[in-house]
């Protein structure tokens, strides 16, 4: 089995090599995921033979409770920028009076974050942030997740660092920000951010699902080899099979200059964001002699390119309604050559952005395409303004099914109110069967949305209604998977009222609420016909939130789905029925890694007798119970004087 192991292993890594690297993917998606099962398999009977390069562990360790600083061996150092070409011709011009012989290489600059990876003995050990070019940090566990650095390397010297840049392709930037979206979490503004917030994160496995990728650009030590340039260390690099830059290597200054330019006008075609061009000397020896300033080295620079600003005219204003309800204004703008693209649209983002600026269809206007992936208008040339352009207002009623539209509680957003508006009808439906909701095991996102294009899923409540000939199609294994997921949804319908209240998905309702409005009304017929005053005398719950839940339930669309529910079988009754109240009145805080029950268990107790679960220590506060590693929470805890409960004491207040 050994040898089997290694053999997979081997093939796998050089099918991923060849996808990540190279991209020219040799192996069929097919038969790679056949042959990774394989070495999983192996593995996980045969864990003494897995190997350190094994492509099965790409997927992100255990989560980490903070990162560690690194001193960098070799200081990471930033570079001098210019931003124009007169700039960069004086900054070549000087190098060249002196060193008429000198050639420069010129390489896209990369919109990521820097990072040094180590090598002992071929073995990757180590790789840290940038930080501030002396210090960094260690992220060595998510830098494992990026397919495209190899864990081992053949025929390297004993010890070798090198640096790159971790960017997030454009193709894994908007897949991220449409599973954002789905999940109703704030968007990144550009996949710059993106890629820092992915490499920082404590969890290797969140870093993992990002689709990071990285750029090799420079040898920081090779223990026992040495170049006479930097094109050749690159090229010792590339043979590696390290995933490195492209450069161009050049002597003449009009030549860099159109390189430059070149670079610039091809930036649409790449995987990924760059922000400018980095131009090097290319002789090591050269750069010795040129030496450093107290910051820069003196043998490179970065030209930056500028954001480009030109003027349009809206022709039209039009509104999206994105998955999670909020409606985005957009203009469509006459075309306009714009940072090496056309557009045609740029982002309004909300009325308040509109207002500011008194946008108006009809309106010559100045936009920019500098960081983000949209563009944006900047101002309005307000004397070339027609004279039958009025102010523009975003609509009282969706767009797209026409519910009444509503303000966030900051004003910033208007949100479509629609429990079943197609806009966002994937994402209701995923919140819906989700394990806190009504907990339908095997209908994932991916399944959800090919029941809706089929036509088959227009309603949450349209999942009660699903046949074997529906869902059959959608597994390989046909009708043993599709009979599974029937019997999942037929055994949600006996959920408790709490857990249907928090799926239904009204705003500011969550699954805390949700048991607290069960116990309160019994029914879900009650709450249907409970006043807005009836709902504020309730605990936890306020006037906005009162005002959501009763608007609600007198839409059209909800009604409809209430009632499909109810012919389906549905449960609309509360199982909680509080006969034992010794923790009426008390309020308990979990901190800590519980061992003996999970937290949902311990809410769920302390709520069957009457008390009331926080996430936050306070003078109310009863009792804290605590874990191992308890924290902050603890600490605070004893400042205020509060009785704290080993998880045994808790137990025994329950027994």
């Amino acid at each position: 089995m050994k040898e089997r192991i290694l053999k997979l292993t081997k093939m796998l890594n050089e099918a991923n090599y060849q996808y990540y690297v190279l991209d020219d993917p040799k192996m069929p998606d097919f038969e790679y995921d056949r042959l990774l099962r394989e070495l999983e398999n192996l593995e996980g009977e045969y864990p003494q033979y897995v190997q350190p390069d094994t492509p099965t562990q790409r997927v992100g360790g255990q989560a980490l409770s903070k990162f560690e600083k690194v001193t960098h061996t070799v200081p990471l150092m930033s570079l001098q920028d210019v931003f124009s070409l007169e700039e960069l011709d004086d900054f070549l011009s000087k190098i060249l009076e002196s060193y008429p012989e000198a050639e420069f290489t010129v390489e896209p600059k990369i919109d990521g974050l820097s990072v040094a990876l180590e090598y002992e003995n071929g073995l990757f050990v180590r790789g840290a942030t940038r930080g501030d070019g002396v210090v960094g940090e260690d992220v060595t566990e998510n830098l494992k997740t990026i397919p495209s650095i190899p864990m081992v390397i053949e025929n390297a010297p004993a010890r070798l660092i090198v640096r790159g840049e971790v960017y997030m392709p454009k193709k894994s930037f908007e897949k991220l920000n449409e599973r954002q979206e789905r999940e109703g979490k704030a968007l990144f503004a550009n996949p710059r951010n993106a890629a820092a917030g992915s490499l920082r994160q404590l969890d290797p496995k969140i870093a993992a699902q990002r689709g990071l990728d990285i750029l090799i650009f420079n040898v920081q030590y090779a223990e026992g080899v040495s170049f006479d340039s930097h094109s050749e260390s690159l090229q010792y690099l590339k043979n590696l099979k390290f995933k490195v830059i492209d450069w161009a290597l050049l002597h003449q200054i009009d030549k860099i200059n159109d390189e430059v330019l070149r670079i610039n006008e091809n930036r649409e075609k790449l995987t990924c964001d760059i922000d400018g061009a980095v131009i090097k000397v290319n002789r090591l020896s050269l750069r010795e002699r040129l030496g450093n300033t107290a910051k820069f080295p003196r043998w490179a620079a970065a030209y930056k390119y500028p954001p480009e600003i030109k003027p349009t005219v809206v022709e039209d204003i039009v509104v999206q309604v994105g998955r999670t309800g909020v409606l985005t204004p957009k203009a469509v703008v006459k075309p306009v050559r714009l940072a090496g693209t056309t557009v045609t649209n740029a982002t309004l983002h909300n009325q308040d952005f509109i207002s500011e600026r008194d946008i108006r269809i009809g309106d010559t206007v100045l936009i920019r395409k500098a960081g983000e992936i949209i563009p944006e208008i900047l101002e309005v040339d307000i004397s070339k303004r027609p004279t039958d352009a009025v102010p523009y207002k975003l609509p009282s009623a969706c767009p797209v099914c026409g519910a009444p539209t509503q303000k966030d509680e900051d004003g910033a957003f208007l949100r479509c109110t629609g429990a079943a508006c197609p806009a966002q009808i994937s994402r209701i439906i995923e919140h819906f069967v989700s394990r806190d909701a009504m907990d339908v095991e095997g209908l994932g996102g991916a399944i959800v949305d090919s029941l809706i294009e089929k036509g088959l899923l227009k309603t949450p409540a349209d999942i009660y209604e699903l046949t074997l000939d529906d869902v059959k199609s959608l597994w390989q294994s046909g009708e043993t998977a599709a009979k599974k997921l029937l019997d999942a949804i037929e055994k949600s319908k006996q959920q408790d009222l709490s857990k249907l209240i928090f799926a239904l998905g009204i705003r500011q309702v969550g699954a805390k609420t949700g048991k607290v409005l069960a116990k309160h009304f019994g029914n879900l017929d009650n709450l249907m016909a409970a006043t807005e005053e009836d709902l504020t005398q309730i605990p936890d719950v306020g006037g906005i939130t009162a005002s959501f839940i009763y608007d609600w339930f007198r839409q059209e669309q909800s009604q409809a789905i209430i009632e499909k529910l109810r012919k389906n079988g549905v449960n609309f009754e509360s199982k909680v029925a509080v006969t034992d109240t010794r923790f009426a009145g008390m309020t308990f805080v979990l901190t800590g890694a519980l061992t003996k029950f999970t937290r949902e268990e311990a809410t769920e107790k302390i709520e069957l007798f009457g008390g009331k679960a926080s996430g936050s220590v306070s003078k109310k506060t009863t009792y804290v119970v605590v874990g191992e590693n308890a924290g902050s929470k603890e600490r605070k805890a004893r400042e205020l004087n509060i009785p704290i409960l080993s998880e045994d004491e808790f137990l025994n207040m329950l027994a």
